[in-house]
């Protein structure tokens, strides 16, 4: 692997003290993954890491970053020592940011922030080496970590930048000085820390204070807070726009579900685009219009962009499609799994649902007879004092119409189990946990069935309980967040 960060040019970045030289390949957060050469950052979470750096010594770290020399490692050790590891972390990320050659790009949004990122990544990584977080390394660390993680020779890096609280975009989108950046959506979400979803919106359009002089800030279109985000906007050298509005930059047209993907007609001036992106949902389809407009804007061609967006694939707990086999030699005792369990607010519940309602179950192949839409969904949170109203709302969703039966984990989902219609209503359990336990009768060969709710809610449970209901090694991958 070659060197990502010598000493000496850690310690120009951080301005701290090397106990003796080194070279890492790679920066780590975390010794249960830390490999052999990594930078291990002693980080202060709800543990203090200066506990672990000794075990990530030895399981072979290059070095450790560390703000005092911890309990059994001395001088001989390789540390980097710096006032505060945090401050260090950040003056890595700089400097990561400062060498680099590529051109960068940021997004933020209140839904579909890691699946645009992977969508770039496949886009781009014809036209150039790419640079960007495997995981949703998107707050106050994990930006600095993806900035000294990157390549000084890369072409593109891509920032993915999330926001819990008020304040928090801006320090991170100056960190990240892109040259391009996208907000996908502004939906209700993190209500307990706004006041409103105009709040997001402002919170979100600070993204653009950190443009490169003349940078492009891509903008949405058809959203009631749209006129918001174009305010922000102005700060740019230039503003792409994106959506289903006439006169959008790229205008979505059509997207139309078949079978496994979506099929895209779209218009950018006078040139028309048909292309497919390899999972189901309208929501897919606008946000890939957005990454041929950043894709335009770092100087790539977006028609080349376009027909290379079938490499991407939704990743695991946001919305990948698979099919379970329940038995290896009747290929039709099967139902499918929409892995959705992965995030959950109002807007991205309502694209997932459009998605399942879209299906097509399978009849005549299991003890019901008839296939069904099923949806398992767990509670939606940090929505504030709504909560409760968000989360009877989907009852009256126009995808319900078309799901037969709805079961739910957690209290939230109380008042969403109330206000569905009797024949509707599945199984509701305070926990996840107890929907797992229940897994066998939840789902029948020929549903399709779609597992969603916050990360928090732990429905990845259930997700994992219903594969074990595959016989080992007949889980089948579609191709087709």
């Amino acid at each position: 692997m070659p060197v990502l960060w010598a000493s000496d040019d850690a310690v120009a970045a951080t301005g701290g003290r090397a106990t003796r030289p080194f070279g890492v390949t790679g920066i780590s957060i975390d010794t249960r993954s830390i490999r052999p050469g990594e930078l291990f950052v002693a980080l202060q979470a709800a543990r203090d890491g200066h506990d672990f750096v000794k075990d990530a010594l030895a399981k072979g770290a290059g070095a450790a970053l560390v703000s005092r020399i911890p309990e059994g490692c001395s001088e001989a050790d390789p540390l980097l020592l710096v006032d505060d590891v945090l401050a260090g972390l950040e003056a890595l990320g700089v400097a990561g940011r400062a060498r680099t050659r590529a051109r960068v790009i940021a997004v933020t949004g209140s839904v579909g922030k890691t699946s645009t990122k992977e969508m770039l990544r496949a886009v781009l990584a014809p036209q150039g080496r790419v640079h960007a977080a495997e995981a949703s390394f998107n707050n106050h660390w994990g930006v600095p970590i993806t900035l000294a993680r990157m390549p000084a020779d890369c072409d593109f890096a891509i920032i993915e930048i999330g926001m819990n609280h008020p304040g928090e975009i801006a320090p991170l989108a100056r960190l990240a000085r892109p040259h391009a950046a996208m907000i996908t959506t502004v939906a209700a979400a993190h209500l307990e820390a706004f006041e409103s979803v105009e709040g997001i919106a402002r919170e979100k359009g600070t993204i653009f204070e950190g443009l490169e002089p003349d940078g492009t800030a891509v903008v949405p279109t058809g959203l009631d807070v749209t006129p918001v985000l174009v305010d922000f906007a102005q700060m740019a050298g230039r503003i792409i726009t994106f959506g289903p509005v006439e006169g959008s930059d790229y205008r979505l047209d059509d997207a139309k579900v078949v079978g496994d993907a979506t099929v895209v007609k779209a218009s950018h001036g006078d040139q028309r685009l048909l292309f497919k992106v390899m999972t189901p949902g309208a929501h897919f389809a606008q946000n890939a219009l957005g990454v041929l407009a950043l894709a335009e804007a770092v100087g790539c061609d977006p028609a080349v962009a376009a027909c290379d967006m079938g490499l991407w694939q939704p990743p695991a707990g946001r919305g990948a499609r698979e099919r379970v086999y329940m038995d290896m030699v009747d290929e039709r005792q099967s139902f499918d799994l929409f892995d959705d369990a992965f995030n959950a607010n109002p807007s991205s519940m309502k694209a997932a649902l459009d998605v399942l309602a879209a299906s097509e179950p399978r009849d005549g192949v299991g003890r019901v007879k008839r296939g069904r839409r099923i949806a398992i969904l767990g509670d939606m949170l940090e929505l504030g004092p709504e909560e409760a109203a968000l989360h009877a709302g989907i009852a009256a969703l126009e995808a319900m119409k078309s799901v037969d039966l709805v079961h739910l984990a957690g209290p939230r989902m109380r008042a969403l189990f109330e206000a569905l219609p009797r024949h509707k209503r599945g199984e509701w359990y305070e926990t996840a946990a107890e929907l797992v336990a229940r897994a066998s009768h939840l789902v029948d060969a020929g549903d399709v069935v779609l597992v969603k709710g916050s990360k928090g809610s732990k429905v990845s449970l259930v997700v994992e309980a219903l594969r074990k209901l595959g016989q080992a090694g007949a889980s089948d991958v579609h191709k087709g967040e």
